[in-house]
Formats: structure tokens, C-alpha cells, sequence
């Protein structure tokens, strides 16, 4: 049965894939936190993304070995569409956030996100009941509001590279739900990026110090090399449109974060933003 047909999972198996989805959504947050803590810090962007690539392969590509599945890190044709999309989002994200505040930076990321995710449910012709339209509408209203009237205007390039990076997410989302493996396949599409990300970084060389080396290494081995592990495990058991619906939580995860480890106030337009987010979340999830 394919991943578009399978019925929502019940009882226990619910509550686990419920699980699993949050504990992935708090990995992608914590991107976005360890990214602008180093980028603060004076690390360079393409350092950071280097070497965020090259300790998720690092890691990724044990575990593989440990399990003596080494041959499925060759670079074969089916890999090739996952490392191109990744690179593309790593590499945008990382320099987009040179010039991007947060908030404005997550909206843009998963905003995009989510519309080439239900572009790909649209192709994919998936069934989209007006619940989940809603849902998703409503949730992303909530994110729309959070930086409306009075918010700074974001910078044209990072906007533009944000966007690059939310096209190559989503696409790598759409990529990894058809795939099997997930652990083999998130280990070859990091190995086969590290050339594309050194390339870059000698297109665009920059320097860090030892703090921001410290959070690239966390970022790609953890929160990213684990976290999108994990996430093409979810992946086969969510539809698109809903896997695009529960990624507008991250943005308020990531904020609330900031609110915590970069000392960024707590705001009453916060607060209402993140219950339309999470309402419009639920409704999404609920329909059938």
C-alpha cells in the first residue's frame, strides 16, 4: 500500500508517528537556532555549511557502516535528485540567514515549503479535503499575521536564497517519502553533498572559530543528519499536503527558542499566532 493511500495509523501506532513528527519538528527548529547563533558569533556561511554537511555524512555514514550497509553510500543515479536537492537547501539556508531576522526567515523558509509540498499533492493527485485546505489556510494565515503590519521587510537576496532553500526542502521531502531505506538514503544524499558544499565554500571562502564548529558539527550530526533521518522514516506515513502543514509548527518553535536562548521577547502577537498555527495544524491533521 502505497504512502498517498495508507489510512492514518490508530491507537499506540497514532501517538508514536504523533511523537516522532514533534521530536523532528524540534530538530528543524533547532537548525534554525544553532544557524543564527553561529552566524552571530562571526562563523561564515559557508563554513558552517560545509562543515555542517561533512559531520552529518561523518555520522550518517557509521551508522550505515555499523550495520554493514556501506554499499548503499554509492553515488548511484537514484541518488543524485536527493543531493541536489539538500545542497540547495543547506547552502540557501545558511547564507539566507547572513541577512534575515528569524521569524521573517522561517515564514519565507516553510511557507515555501509548504506550497511545493501541496504542489506535489496536487500532481501526485492526492485527495485534499476542505478540512485540511482550511487547516493549512488558517495555519499559515497564523504565520502571515505573526510578521504583518510593522514588521522589518526582509532583504531582497535573503528572501530570494530563502526561497531556494525552501524548493529544495520540499522537493527533498516529495523525494524521500518515495524512497525505502531512509538511513541509507540520508547517508548518501550527505556524503555525495560534502563535494557541492566544499565547491561552494571555495567560490565563497569564509573563516569560524571554535564555538561555530562546534554548533555546524551539532547541526549536521544531530539535528540534521539524525533529525532527517528520522523524518524520512515519518515521511511514508504522512500524506504531502499534511507533512507541509505540520512543518508551519516549526517557525514557532524556532522563535520560542529565540525567545529562550537568544533573549528575544515575548510578544502577545506571539502568543496569538502561535494558537492560530497549531489550530490550523489540528483541523489539517483531523481530516480524513
Amino acid at each position: 500500500m502505497s504512502a498517498a493511500s495508507a489510512p492514518p495509523p490508530a491507537g499506540s501506532a497514532g501517538l508514536r508517528l504523533v511523537g516522532l513528527t514533534a521530536l523532528v519538528m524540534v530538530a528543524f527548529a533547532a537548525n534554525s537556532v544553532l544557524n543564527r547563533m553561529a552566524l552571530e558569533g562571526g562563523a561564515g556561511a559557508s563554513s558552517f555549511a560545509l562543515i555542517r554537511l561533512i559531520s552529518g555524512a561523518a555520522l550518517l555514514g557509521l551508522l550505515v557502516s555499523l550495520r554493514g550497509e556501506a554499499r548503499a553510500l554509492r553515488p548511484t543515479r537514484a541518488v543524485w535528485p536527493g543531493v541536489a536537492t539538500l545542497t540547495l537547501y543547506i547552502l540557501g539556508f545558511s547564507f539566507a540567514y547572513r541577512t534575515l531576522p528569524a521569524g521573517i526567515g522561517a515564514l519565507i523558509l516553510f511557507g515555501g515549503v509548504q506550497i511545493t509540498m501541496f504542489a506535489g499533492a496536487v500532481l501526485a493527485r492526492e485527495p485534499l479535503p476542505p478540512l485540511r485546505i482550511l487547516g493549512a489556510t488558517i495555519a499559515f494565515a497564523g504565520l502571515a499575521w505573526l510578521m504583518g503590519p510593522g514588521a522589518e521587510r526582509p532583504d531582497p537576496l535573503g528572501a530570494a536564497l530563502m526561497l531556494a532553500a525552501a524548493l529544495g526542502w520540499g522537493l527533498f521531502s516529495l523525494i524521500g517519502r518515495k524512497r525505502g531505506a531512509p538511513l541509507q538514503t540520508m547517508s548518501a544524499s550527505f556524503l555525495w553533498s560534502v563535494p557541492l558544499g566544499a565547491l561552494a565554500f571555495a567560490f565563497w571562502p569564509d573563516a569560524t572559530d571554535l564555538r561555530g564548529v562546534i554548533l555546524a558539527v551539532i547541526a549536521g550530526a544531530v539535528t540534521s543528519g539524525l533529525g532527517y533521518a528520522l523524518w524520512y522514516t515519518v515521511l511514508p506515513q504522512l500524506r504531502a499536503a499534511t507533512a507541509a502543514v505540520v512543518q508551519l509548527t516549526v517557525p514557532i518553535i524556532a522563535m520560542a527558542s529565540g525567545m529562550l536562548f537568544l533573549a528575544e521577547p515575548l510578544t502577545l502577537r506571539f502568543v496569538l499566532s502561535a494558537l492560530l498555527v497549531l489550530g490550523g495544524v489540528a483541523l489539517s491533521l483531523r481530516a480524513r
